[in-house]
């Protein structure tokens, strides 16, 4: 007749007991095997059966046993019972984790891979719930990916964020004639724009007519001359030239010579002249031939004088 009944068993299965050995004052002891926590050991001294926990009688972690107060060698025995063995290598299952699980500031950067974010996400709206900023305060911190360091995401400030990018145009002047200024017939003659709009660095002089910035660099400088011949019948030929030190560099001729009715006339220059940014200065000549000996060319008060350095 058959067999009725359980199957015997042909296997049996018991958990591991390790055996310490005392040490005096000691309360750390070594396991054989890595737990989770302490609830994976039954921990007995002097064949008392101990509670474990934070504040009880002992904590475990890995294979660091901890007790809550020291033994005594020769008085105290100690064992303990291993009830699972943990197994380092196996992943949480699946959807397991939630942020409760996790400690804050756990993620470090290096966890993180580079393409986990991607451009949609970087939305404000998405990272905080809150719309975009139209502007930026100083102090407001900007993220960015640092190509220098693999993409890693870093962290500055405005402030921070826009220093060295751009620049300003100075130095800077622009000046005018305060009054009409007489040029001598056939004779160079400095023009002097004596009343200042602006001078980011004073370095127009009104006395001698010189622009000398003390910084180098590439300056667009740019002069609009008004002449006046004083008289509809002065028929004449004149100029405004540009000198940089004592070279000539650009120049704008008016010639009315075969004009009847001619008087006035505006005469521009716009040129870029590179400054050393120690010596270097510029100014503007004026220049008539008139119909006769003895006539004079007016430099209009409407005339002006200006400069900026190119950003580069």
């Amino acid at each position: 007749m058959a067999y009725l009944g359980n199957a015997p068993a042909e296997k049996y299965i018991s958990f591991e007991r390790q055996v310490f050995t005392i040490v005096n004052s000691q309360t750390a002891y070594t396991l054989s095997h890595s737990v989770t926590n302490e609830n994976d050991i039954r921990l007995v001294v002097n064949n008392i059966v101990q509670e474990p926990g934070s504040g009880k009688a002992y904590t475990a972690s890995g294979t660091t046993l901890t007790l809550s107060a020291a033994l005594v060698n020769g008085t105290d025995e100690m064992y303990c019972v291993f009830l699972g063995r943990a197994v380092g290598t196996v992943n949480a299952p699946a959807g397991s984790v939630g942020t409760a699980q996790l400690a804050a500031d756990a993620v470090t950067n290096a966890k993180i891979a580079d393409d986990a974010i991607s451009d949609e996400q970087l939305d404000p709206t998405v990272i905080t719930g809150q719309t975009a900023e139209t502007s930026i305060a100083t102090d407001d911190l900007i993220l960015l990916s640092d190509t220098s360091a693999s993409g890693a995401l870093k962290k500055m400030t405005r402030a921070n964020f826009v220093s060295g990018i751009g620049g300003t145009n100075t130095p800077a002047f622009s000046a005018e004639r305060s009054s009409a200024q007489t040029v001598s017939n056939e004779t160079r003659t400095t023009i002097l724009f004596d009343n200042e709009f602006y001078d980011s660095s004073s370095a127009y002089n009104t006395s001698t007519g010189k622009f000398t910035p003390q910084v180098a660099g590439k300056y667009f400088i740019t002069a609009n001359i008004g002449l006046d011949a004083q008289s509809n019948n002065n028929y004449y030929w004149g100029f405004i030239e540009l000198y940089k030190n004592a070279a000539f560099v650009a120049e704008s001729q008016q010639d009315d010579r075969s004009a009847g009715d001619a008087r006035t006339r505006t005469a521009t220059i716009s040129c870029v002249v590179d400054m050393n940014g120690s010596s270097d200065f510029v100014l503007i000549q004026g220049y008539i031939s008139a119909s006769s000996n003895g006539n004079t060319l007016s430099i209009l008060d409407t005339s002006t004088f200006s400069a900026f350095r190119i950003i580069e």
